[in-house]
């Protein structure tokens, strides 16, 4: 990815379902306007969910995601009709595709069930309305025609019409005023991304110069010094959440101090949920089984924060023999109730639909969710003082502590 494209993960994701030979390859191909998917009359010629980033006008950035057909048979075409509603957790908008000459399907209308339960919006495509003995459209279809281009144009603007309109939230930049310094601190070890930063510390610049605010980045190792050369104190101090515990000694006491991932949970909107489940941590027993959800999927080093420092620094924190497994990307158990505590990454590579389906997954099954950098805070006994930007975090974890 280059610095000026937009993340997957701030971008609109579509998806294309339907049963095969609905003609799904062919819309997301004649929505598109380009040969993103391989069409053939042959039955279960897509058997794996592709996904393309793009622009989609008057939509802009989107994800358009084709799928596997929802009637595949067998044990091998069972998964992929799995792998097809997994796609939903991922997904903004729903394309229904059907096939105007057979009608509505039985798994047509279990992927409308599917979607109605999870509140997503869900556009039907009446597909294939130009052949002969197509049926007319049932109630909220729109009649198209991926062949010769029918109503089409008129469907990106349907999908437009139904995008979700989430609510603005900002990274970094709405808890500093114009003028306002604020130093960065990225580590760069082993893990480190060679040539480059990471997302959230990328995201952290970009929202600071658009406040208007100074954006100093430093390495822990230089901190001392950045803050020395300051004519005044900054007016925020965002750490890598692994840099937490020098970190929180270097800088002064009277200087707000947060974490990347912190302002990522916050981002995402799951850091109140985060700081809740964070207290599970102290209640770990031996035997415990422990989750560490990642969502990309990076080459791991030798000294990888989620399978091996977090572990250990658990480990070490609870005194406990606990288990860890650990999941990443797409991937996530649907039966979390194993687990004693779910604890995710900030979330950075997915989008706030992945992020809040997995949270309240674990909600629901009753399972405490909080994430890399409030558990690390916790540990390192920075969590009350990286709270304090949040007022009513803050007195939750100060009202635990008295």
């Amino acid at each position: 990815m280059s610095l000026n494209e937009m993340p997957s993960a701030q971008r609109t994701h579509i998806g294309f379902f339907g049963c095969r030979n609905a003609g799904k390859s062919s819309l997301v191909n004649a929505v598109t306007g380009q040969a993103m998917s391989i069409v053939s009359d042959v039955k279960g010629t897509t058997t794996d969910p592709v996904s393309k980033a793009m622009e989609l006008l008057p939509l802009g950035p989107v994800v358009v995601i084709d799928t596997p057909g929802l009637d595949d048979e067998g044990e091998l075409g069972a998964l992929r009709v799995k792998r097809a509603q997994d796609m939903l957790n991922r997904t903004d908008i729903a394309v229904l595709v059907v096939d105007a000459t057979r009608g509505i399907q039985t798994e047509d209308e279990r992927l409308l069930a599917l979607t109605e339960e999870k509140n997503l919006p869900c556009v039907i495509a009446w597909n294939k309305a130009d052949l002969p003995g197509a049926l007319p459209p049932i109630q909220g279809a729109m009649a198209v025609s991926a062949l010769t281009g029918l109503n089409v144009r008129a469907f990106k603007e349907t999908l437009a019409g139904v995008a979700p309109r989430r609510t603005e939230r900002r990274l970094v930049g709405d808890l500093v005023n114009t003028g306002d310094a604020v130093v960065l601190v990225c580590p760069v070890d082993e893990s480190a991304p060679k040539g480059r930063i990471i997302l959230p510390q990328q995201q952290a610049i970009r929202d600071l110069l658009d406040a208007g605010a100074l954006a100093l980045v430093t390495k822990e190792t230089e901190l001392r010094a950045a803050l020395d050369r300051l004519s005044a104190p900054p007016a925020l101090v965002v750490t890598d959440s692994q840099a937490f515990r020098i970190v929180s000694a270097t800088v002064p006491d009277e200087i707000p101090l947060t974490s990347f991932s912190i302002l990522m949970a916050r981002y995402k909107g799951f850091l109140r949920t985060a700081v809740e489940g964070v207290s599970a941590v102290d209640r770990l027993k031996d035997g415990d089984r422990v989750l560490m959800a990642e969502g990309c999927t990076h080459h791991r080093q030798c000294n990888d924060i989620g399978t091996v420092k977090i572990p250990r620094w658990l480990r070490d924190y609870t005194k406990k023999d606990i288990v860890i497994e650990t999941c990443s990307g797409q991937a996530f158990p649907d039966d979390l109730t194993p687990y004693a505590l779910v604890i995710h990454c900030g979330g950075c590579m997915l989008t706030e639909t992945v992020v809040t389906y997995r949270m309240n997954l674990a909600v629901k099954q009753g399972v405490p969710f909080t994430n890399y950098g409030i558990v690390i805070a916790r540990m390192t006994g920075a969590l009350e003082r990286s709270l304090r930007l949040f007022p009513d975090l803050h007195e939750m974890i100060a009202g635990d502590a008295r």
